[in-house]
């Protein structure tokens, strides 16, 4: 069952670039909410998503479920999908895990100059530099903070 839910989760997300409700995903696969929440809990406990205290998807990597400094908008703007990413690798990973072009609009995180970057034919170009504190070995110790 994780399998399917997993695919029902990553099916709407990339369609409309926020995760599904628990309730939708209990709909459409035609299972309770509490099972649903269960296999959240299993696909987070194996870091396939990373969920609210409540057990509904926070995040489902590379995009949030919730707004962040790190909008994505596939192009052409204003007909493509527009979400977030959960951070500045992860708004890179969207254009490229739906193979689009893209402009990210974030900011610097100690000036708050804001940063526009453009994905095109997966070709990076923007102002400014991206900097990862936190190695990636240890990104899941505090997902939420990374």
């Amino acid at each position: 069952m994780d399998d399917r839910v997993r695919y029902e989760i990553y099916d709407v997300t990339m369609r409309e670039g926020v995760p599904p409700t628990s309730q939708r995903v209990g709909e459409t696969l035609g299972i309770s909410s509490s099972e649903v929440l269960d296999s959240f809990r299993r696909l987070a406990d194996a870091h396939m998503i990373v969920l609210h205290d409540d057990g509904e998807i926070l995040m489902a990597g590379p995009f949030s479920a919730v707004p962040t400094p790190f909008h994505v908008s596939l192009l052409p703007e204003g007909v493509g999908l527009s979400c977030y990413g959960n951070c500045v690798w992860d708004a890179l990973g969207i254009p490229a895990m739906l193979h689009a072009d893209a402009v990210i609009d974030t900011s610097c995180a100690h000036s708050s100059t804001p940063a526009r970057l453009y994905i095109t034919a997966g070709e990076l170009t923007g102002d400014g530099f991206m900097h990862f504190l936190v190695p990636a070995r240890l990104w899941w110790l505090h997902i939420v903070y990374t």
